[in-house]
C-alpha cells in the first residue's frame, strides 16, 4: 500500500448507477434529511436555514478542549502557515450554546462558504486575507469583528470574550450558533434553506475497502499529530491530538466521527504576510477545485476515490474508481485537508 498517493479514478458520475441507487440515501430527496450527516433530524425546521461555518483555534496546546465541536456536522482542519493548523467547523442539524475559541479566517475559507452555501463566522484575518474576503463573492456570507460586528458579553453580543488565567487575549472569542443564525437573517440578509447537493449515504460500507482502526496525520510531528482509532463497538472513530484524546470542553468527553476524509490538495504559498515572527510566515492556498484523490475512512475500512470540484458553488463530491459516489456512513464527518503527496500513516 503506498501511503502517500491514492489511485486514480475515473470520472465522477452525478449519481448513483442503477445496480447501487437501492443501498444510497440521498437527502436531497427529502426534506427531513441533512445534507450534510445523512440523518432524520427530529425537527425539520432546523434544516431552512443556511449551514453556519465558525473558524476555531486548534493551536497552541491550551486552547483545547475546545467548546462545541461535538455539534458539528462537518469539521475541516488544514494547515494556516507555520506548520500550525486551524478548524473550520460547520453546523446545521444542531446547535451549539458556545463555541470557540474563534480564531482568524484563512484563503480556504473562502471556498467553504460557497460550496456550502455558509455562513462564515470568523474573529481577524490579515490585511491581504481581510482585502480578499472585501473583494470576494461571499463577503455578504460573512459575520466577523473585523467588518463591524460588535464584541460584548455573553448574551449580548455575536462575539464574545470569556478571560481565562494562562490563556492569551486571541484565545478568549467565543460565539453560539443561534446568535449567528439570527445576526445573519437580520443584518445578512441571509437565511432560508440552501440546496446542497452531491452528498450520498449508506449504513453499509460499499465494496473493497482494507482495513484500517488507526490513521496518524502528521501535520508538525510532536506538535500537532492528528490521530484515530476505530471503535468496533460504537462504530466511530475517537480522535486524539499527538497522543492525548482530544475532548469537548463542555462535555468532556472525546470527540468521534462516523468518517474520517484526507483530501489531498494542491498547497500553495502566497505573498500575504500573515505574521511576522520568526522570519515571518505566508497565507496558503489550498486549492480545493477541480479534482484530486482522496481517502475516506468508515465502519474500520479505507477506500481510495478522487475528489472532484468542478465549479465554485458546487459541493465537493468523493468518488470511486469507476466513477461513482463514495457513500458515508450517516453521521458527522472530520475531513483533513493535506499537501500533495503527505504521507499518512495508518495501522
Amino acid at each position: 500500500m503506498d501511503q502517500n498517493n491514492p489511485g486514480e479514478t475515473a470520472t465522477p458520475t452525478e449519481t448513483p448507477s442503477p445496480e447501487l441507487v437501492s443501498n444510497f440515501i440521498d437527502p436531497s430527496t427529502s426534506t427531513d434529511l441533512c445534507p450534510l450527516t445523512g440523518l432524520k433530524v427530529d425537527d425539520p425546521s432546523v434544516l431552512e436555514r443556511p449551514p453556519l461555518a465558525i473558524k476555531v483555534s486548534n493551536y497552541p496546546p491550551l486552547v483545547r478542549p475546545q467548546a462545541g465541536l461535538d455539534k458539528a456536522d462537518v469539521i475541516f482542519e488544514h494547515y494556516a502557515e507555520g506548520n500550525l493548523t486551524r478548524f473550520t467547523a460547520l453546523f446545521l442539524s444542531q446547535d451549539a450554546g458556545k463555541v470557540g475559541s474563534v480564531r482568524s479566517a484563512r484563503l480556504l475559507d473562502l471556498e467553504i462558504p460557497a460550496m456550502f452555501h455558509s455562513i462564515l463566522a470568523f474573529s481577524g484575518a490579515s490585511g491581504g486575507v481581510k482585502q480578499v474576503f472585501r473583494d470576494s463573492d461571499i463577503f455578504g456570507q460573512v459575520v466577523s469583528p473585523d467588518f463591524g460586528v460588535s464584541v460584548g458579553s455573553p448574551g449580548s453580543a455575536v462575539f464574545y470574550r470569556i478571560p481565562q488565567e494562562g490563556k492569551l487575549f486571541e484565545h478568549t472569542m467565543f460565539t453560539d450558533t443561534p446568535t449567528l443564525w439570527q445576526y445573519a437573517a437580520d443584518k445578512l440578509n441571509y437565511s432560508g434553506r440552501r440546496e446542497i447537493k452531491g452528498w450520498f449515504f449508506s449504513e453499509e460500507p460499499p465494496l473493497g475497502g482494507q482495513p484500517a482502526t488507526r490513521i496518524s496525520i502528521p501535520y508538525a510531528p510532536g506538535s500537532i499529530v492528528s490521530e484515530y482509532a476505530y471503535d468496533a463497538g460504537q462504530d466511530v472513530y475517537l480522535r486524539s491530538v499527538t497522543g492525548e484524546p482530544h475532548c469537548e470542553e463542555l462535555s468532556g468527553e472525546q470527540l468521534r466521527f462516523r468518517n474520517v476524509i484526507v483530501i489531498y490538495a494542491h498547497h500553495v504559498e502566497t505573498d500575504i504576510l500573515e505574521d511576522t515572527w520568526g522570519s515571518g510566515h505566508y497565507s496558503i492556498q489550498i486549492q480545493l477545485w477541480g479534482e484530486g484523490p482522496l481517502r475516506i475512512f468508515r465502519d474500520g475500512q479505507m477506500f481510495d476515490g478522487k475528489w472532484v470540484r468542478p465549479d465554485r458553488w458546487d459541493l465537493v463530491r468523493f468518488v470511486d474508481g469507476k466513477g461513482n459516489p463514495i457513500p458515508l456512513k450517516p453521521g458527522n464527518t472530520f475531513i483533513q485537508m493535506v499537501p500533495l503527496g503527505f504521507t499518512v500513516n495508518l495501522g
